[in-house]
């Protein structure tokens, strides 16, 4: 995953993933949810939310939640640096539709 804590875009399965671990659940409610936000459009498979659970964890964005690393259906939740990496995606993508709508419109700089 080519995610950096530093400035880099996060793919769209990584957002989806942070966004939906603002509250605490296992792998396949996960998948449930994403496809919900998305309304259908983005749908992971099991191979690639545990690649990225794997990846996120490495980066502590994400943990298990106490209690459940031995767990076969463990619960992750996402920590402070992974909050803090999704509110800067979120500014990244705002600033990304202004100039995109502003430029679209005809309003240069």
């Amino acid at each position: 995953m080519p995610e950096s804590s530093e400035r880099g875009a996060l793919t769209e399965a990584v957002f989806y993933i942070l966004l939906s671990l603002h509250t605490p659940m296992h792998g396949y409610r996960m998948m449930q949810n994403i496809r919900e936000l998305s309304h259908d459009r983005v749908v992971l498979g099991a191979g690639t939310l545990y690649g990225a659970i794997t990846t996120l964890l490495e980066k502590r964005w994400i943990e298990a939640r106490p209690g459940e690393q031995d767990s076969r259906k463990k619960e992750y939740v996402i920590t402070e640096l992974g909050k803090q990496v999704c509110r800067d995606e979120i500014t990244r993508l705002e600033e990304l539709l202004s100039n995109g709508k502003r430029i679209v419109e005809g309003n240069r700089l």
